[in-house]
Formats: structure tokens, sequence, C-alpha cells
């Protein structure tokens, strides 16, 4: 009994103890600090440098009612509350530099053959018909459209399909215009 009360071995017990503890939150904390992280870019994330932003604005799940661009702009109101799938494209360049703000055509205008991954993103399709397009501003909770470059803040690049969740604004030609306030783009197969 008197070997178990020999302070050398209490002392020895605390510093396994201390130790193991140290250890154990030493590895939940570097455990909790990788959560939510991926190594790999997310989906439809372009390969081309245009980085991808962490942004409220891309939506993680496709919203559900998606309607065909054609159909919403026959359809849709100054004011109606819409959920579009398009197409990135519809001019030369359909990014508005600087800008949360590009254009989308309707999915059955046919990209032209010139238009493939080795060409860029300036494959142009200004063919498309006013009624089977629409501009894309994402704007924030004022109204305006954000001020960063919808490339880096989406991570998007044409010819991608995007679905669109937003307001419908008409100006006086009847143009579309989207004030988006979220895009999901689909995965390309």
């Amino acid at each position: 009994m008197n070997a178990l009360l020999n302070r050398g071995f209490f002392d020895r017990a605390r510093r396994r103890t201390a130790y193991a503890c140290c250890v154990l939150i030493i590895g939940l904390g570097l455990i909790a600090s990788g959560c939510g992280r991926t190594a790999s870019s997310p989906a439809g994330a372009p390969q081309n440098g245009t980085g991808f932003a962490n942004s409220s604005y891309r939506l993680n799940r496709e919203p559900i009612g998606a309607t065909d661009l054609n159909m919403v702009h026959a359809e849709a109101r100054d004011g109606d509350d819409v959920v579009i799938v398009g197409r990135i494209g519809g001019r030369a360049t359909p990014w508005i530099d600087g800008l949360a703000a590009f254009t989308i055509v309707d999915q059955s205008a046919t990209p032209p053959a010139s238009c493939c991954p080795a060409s860029g993103p300036h494959c142009g399709d200004t063919d498309v018909p006013p009624a089977s397009q629409a501009l894309v501003r994402i704007v924030d909770g004022e109204g305006r459209t954000v001020a960063t470059d919808v490339r880096r803040l989406l991570g998007i690049d044409r010819p991608q399909v995007v679905v669109v969740r937003g307001r419908a604004q008409r100006d006086e030609a009847g143009n579309l215009t989207i004030l988006a306030d979220g895009v999901f783009v689909r995965p390309e197969f």
C-alpha cells in the first residue's frame, strides 16, 4: 500500500493524464479546423483560372420549378418571381466586365460549332433572337447589381447551363432582365 502512495507514482499518472488530454485537445482542434473544407473544386467550377468564390449567390441545390427561358419570356410580367433555366451565351461576350451580370439563352438555341472548350468563353452565338435571351443581374439586398465580376463570384464560364432564381423585370421594348438572388450551375456530363 505504501508503494501506491508513493509520490512518484501519482506524479507519473498525472503527467500521463495531462499528456493524453493535450493530445486529445490538439487532435480535436485539427479535426474541427478541417470541417467543411474540400480539397477539390466544386462541381461546375471552371478549371481555366477564373476561380471560385465561396459566394452566397451560388446555390448548392437546384431550385424547384425551373422553367425554360422561352416560356418565362412569353409569360412573365414585370415583378414576377421566376426560376429560369438557360445557357450562358447570346452575345460574343456574354459578361459585363466587373459586374455580376451576364446573358443567357434558351437551351433550345444550339451553340455554334465554333463554341468549344478550345475556343474559350468568347465564341459567339449572336444570332439568337431577343425573345430567346435574358440579361441576368445578380443583385444585393438593396437591388443593386453586385460589383464583382460574375466569373469570379460564381466560378462560371460559357456555355454552362444555369438555373437562375430571381424577379423578372421588363423594359419598354419587352426585353427580359432577371434580378437574381441565386444561381445554380448544372453539372456538366
